[in-house]
């Protein structure tokens, strides 16, 4: 008998999702940047010990920097105490200009806001995903919660009929 190929480790590190901002915003382009953390936060973020929920980032147009703001991320507990780190510090995002220019943009115009999406490791790099997102109604979130409603239903109807 022919043995089996060895399996690729699937890539055990989480993917810290804000399922909070597709209810808040509705996210018209979304862009993947880089992080600067330090090594204490990795682990953290490998432990999935992070709030996405209350930040958001902001682009300095003086410096095109963009900077991510009350973002937590809890303290590694078996960090020693030279290597703590503040948990809602401002953390810098990794773009490329044109990038930043383009949303720089985006983000003019009135209501518009960059919000964290996702928190995930690429080739052991930590990779933030960001949308430019304007606030929704409280009657856009009843009928996105209607919509959800019905296709929930559509789709258990679906599955008995199976």
């Amino acid at each position: 008998m022919a043995k089996n190929k060895p399996t690729k480790p699937k890539n055990l590190s989480p993917r810290i999702a804000n399922r909070r901002a597709f209810h808040d915003y509705h996210i018209s382009d979304k862009y993947e940047v880089g992080i600067v953390l330090l090594g204490s936060e990795v682990k953290s973020i490998r432990n999935g010990q992070v709030s996405l929920a209350e930040g958001f980032a902001m682009v300095e147009p003086a410096t095109m920097e963009i900077w991510l703001h009350n973002v937590e991320i809890s303290p590694y507990t078996h960090a020693g105490p030279e290597n703590q780190h503040a948990p809602k510090r401002q953390r810098k995002l990794l773009a490329k200009k044109r990038e930043i220019r383009h949303i720089l943009d985006k983000t003019t115009a009135k209501g518009a806001t960059l919000v964290p999406l996702a928190m995930f490791f690429v080739r052991g790099k930590v990779k933030l995903e960001i949308g430019v997102g304007t606030g929704k109604k409280s009657y856009d979130k009843r009928q996105d919660m209607k919509k959800r409603d019905a296709d929930r239903e559509i789709q258990r109807g679906m599955s008995r009929r199976v």
